[in-house]
């Protein structure tokens, strides 16, 4: 008899009378606030302007969030479409299913977008964003908890997540708990966060490196928690596609991080940057005086 496991939330979902509030989405949320939160901190400590941060995060989140489900959708089709399936549910992101991929990627378009429109260089945009990130992921990971979803091996240990039968995988009825991978994820995440902000602080990082050594460290540890993972995947040479992206993206990373130090040793100076309607109230007001 197994003698400690966490339990699973009965319920993804309170209803505050007719309107459904989903743990899933609310940990989305969350994880965005306190990533914009964060990233602000960071920005104004480089002499950047106060609401810049949030600004160009009204393009990247919802960007983002679009990219994130476009990979999973893609990755995962047979869960949306073929014989039994409805397309619709593709569009249920409440559901959960967002691709971090998908999501940095168009993510970090929609930062471009709103870079460009504020006069600001994107890389030092994604270094002050970068460890708000990483715990935007921790937070995120666990709206996974609350939907029974994305576990790993089955295991006896004392950590162990518990899950209810009508979500455990095909043929292990009798199995009741597995591998906790969203809380491995969700303290790796933390811990990738806490990396930056050390580094950052020893090393003075600029030119987008702060943002490479998130991705290097975290799909370092999105390798491992990828490979105790059980549910269905793509597999190329034996690995799950995310193992093989985690693994392009991790050299990707690294080899910025090289080559941008030797081409930009020093960090950039931000010192008053701001916004392009910020930077002309002072000669407005100038021209005003005279």
């Amino acid at each position: 008899m197994q003698l400690a496991y966490l339990p699973s939330p009965s319920t993804g979902v309170l209803h505050l009378g007719p309107i459904p509030l989903r743990a899933y989405a609310f940990c989305i949320i969350l994880g965005v606030f306190v990533a914009v939160w964060l990233g602000s901190r960071r920005w104004q400590a480089r002499g950047g302007g106060k609401h810049l941060i949030a600004d160009v995060a009204i393009w990247a989140v919802p960007f983002g969030i679009v990219g994130g489900r476009l990979y999973h959708v893609i990755t995962d089709y047979e869960l949306y479409f073929g014989p039994g399936k409805s397309w619709v549910d593709a569009f249920k992101i409440w559901e959960g299913g967002l691709g971090i991929w998908g999501a940095i990627a168009l993510g970090g378009l929609g930062a471009w977008i709103g870079c460009r429109r504020h006069g600001v260089p994107l890389p030092a945009y994604a270094d002050a964003i970068a460890p708000g990130l990483a715990l935007a992921q921790a937070i995120g990971r666990w709206g996974n908890w609350f939907n029974q979803e994305l576990y790993g091996r089955a295991t006896t240990l004392p950590w162990a997540v518990k899950i209810d039968p009508a979500n455990r995988p095909d043929g292990m009825a009798d199995v009741a708990t597995y591998q906790p991978t969203f809380l491995y994820e969700s303290l790796w995440n933390i811990g990738v966060a806490l990396l930056i902000l050390w580094a950052d602080r020893r090393f003075k990082l600029g030119h987008g490196r702060a943002f490479a050594l998130y991705v290097a460290a975290y799909t370092a540890g999105r390798f491992w928690v990828e490979y105790l993972r059980i549910d269905y995947a793509h597999r190329i040479l034996g690995l799950r596609l995310n193992d093989w992206t985690s693994i392009l993206v991790f050299t990707a990373a690294v080899a910025y991080l090289v080559i941008s130090a030797r081409r930009h040793p020093c960090q950039e100076e931000l010192t008053d940057l701001d916004t392009p309607a910020t930077k002309a109230a002072p000669e407005q007001t100038k021209a005003n005086a005279a």
